[in-house]
């Protein structure tokens, strides 16, 4: 996937154009294109966080670089309502969306830890977790999931254990919305030295059970992941933040500080107005269940493939064989493009995910299209 030549670093292709292919099929319907590869949000945010973004006044001043303290206390009132822990402010810092953390965190972790050259990251991932390695120099080792979704921790060698910068786990995950042992994970981390990053994006859409956080089995060497881009449709204004282990936490901050990586004032005080907002989350929430059910009624009808509910997330995830030429099916029958599942590694291949991203009206279109009776 990723190449380096004597001349130096050739990035690979980005996943998603390479769906540029599939495009024209689905252009052809007249209703045009029903986009459900990429992940980005459809519902607009709340109007109270809208309006706290024009009318805050920080744009004239430079933001505080780990986050406001109204920012940072908000994401503390936030995670003791979710979760029930109480976390420090000291403890909480703000980055400019999670992507950002993600394929940055590797190149800090090196320079603290100039002995270790390894990220270990789920087997089937978003792909920054591997990219982030490889943008530091690193070794990005991909562990295996077993049957349940859940990471096989006693896959990882010793050897990797023993080079490994951090443990990245994704729960719910993107993209098969498996729930993973947070619980094991810490230990495993704190029996081996190593920093566990969990990466917590889609904790509001958690359908199996309650939203989970790795921070209810303490903050000794772990850090938390959270992001107002989905829970809060603001994918736009890249407001996130990473919290745990306290010494963990300020190191990173420090260095990012200097890097210069701060979110906008503005973005910030809309950050507090949606963190202290559930009513949102929970109408965001119903949203997603319908159109989870919908597209998967719709998909499964036409192509005769089962397909259930995911334990987390607003992803369908299901095995079809050729990922491509399922998608190119569904592309010219349907006019919907989805995602080939090698984009999440080579372990989902032949897998597709479906991102339900649109109105339940455009979804009841791809329905009526692949039934015969849509537009074209």
């Amino acid at each position: 996937m990723m190449s380096v030549t004597p001349q130096g670093f050739v990035p690979p292709p980005y996943p998603y154009d390479r769906l540029d292919g599939l495009r024209h099929h689905a252009e052809r319907f007249t209703g045009g294109v029903i986009d459900l590869s990429i992940g980005t949000p459809f519902d607009a945010p709340a109007a109270s966080v809208v309006a706290a973004l024009a009318n805050s006044g920080a744009e004239r001043g430079y933001p505080p670089s780990i986050g406001s303290e109204a920012l940072r206390s908000a994401a503390a009132r936030w995670m003791n309502r979710r979760f029930s822990i109480d976390v420090p402010i000291s403890a909480i810092a703000a980055c400019v969306g999670s992507k950002e953390f993600v394929a940055t965190v590797p190149q800090w972790l090196r320079l603290r830890s100039p002995g270790r050259d390894t990220v270990l990251f789920p087997e089937v991932a978003y792909p920054s977790y591997e990219m982030g390695a490889t943008l530091a120099g690193c070794r990005a080792v991909a562990v295996p999931a077993n049957a349940d979704g859940v990471m096989d921790l006693d896959a990882i060698s010793a050897d990797d254990a023993a080079r490994a910068l951090a443990l990245w786990v994704n729960s719910p995950a993107n993209p098969s919305g498996a729930l993973d042992d947070l619980g094991a994970a810490a230990a495993w981390g704190r029996a081996h030295g190593v920093p566990v990053l969990s990466d917590e994006c889609y904790a509001e859409f958690t359908w199996d059970g309650p939203a989970r956080t790795i921070l209810e089995h303490g903050l000794d060497g772990v850090i938390a992941l959270h992001s107002l881009s989905k829970r809060s449709n603001l994918a736009g204004a890249r407001v996130a933040f990473y919290a745990g282990d306290p010494e963990l936490v300020h190191y990173l901050a420090e260095v990012r500080k200097h890097a210069g990586m701060m979110m906008p004032g503005p973005v910030q005080a809309a950050g507090v107005v949606a963190l202290d907002d559930d009513e949102h989350v929970a109408e965001q929430r119903d949203r997603y269940l319908a159109r989870l059910d919908a597209a998967a009624r719709a998909i499964g009808d036409w192509s005769g493939v089962e397909i259930g509910r995911p334990a987390g997330g607003f992803y369908l995830w299901f095995r079809v064989g050729d990922a491509w030429e399922f998608a190119e099916r569904l592309a010219v029958e349907g006019g919907c493009l989805v995602s080939p599942g090698e984009f999440y590694g080579k372990a989902g291949r032949d897998h597709v995910r479906v991102a339900v991203v649109t109105s339940i009206d455009r979804i009841d279109l791809l329905a009526a299209r692949l039934s015969g009776g849509g537009d074209r």
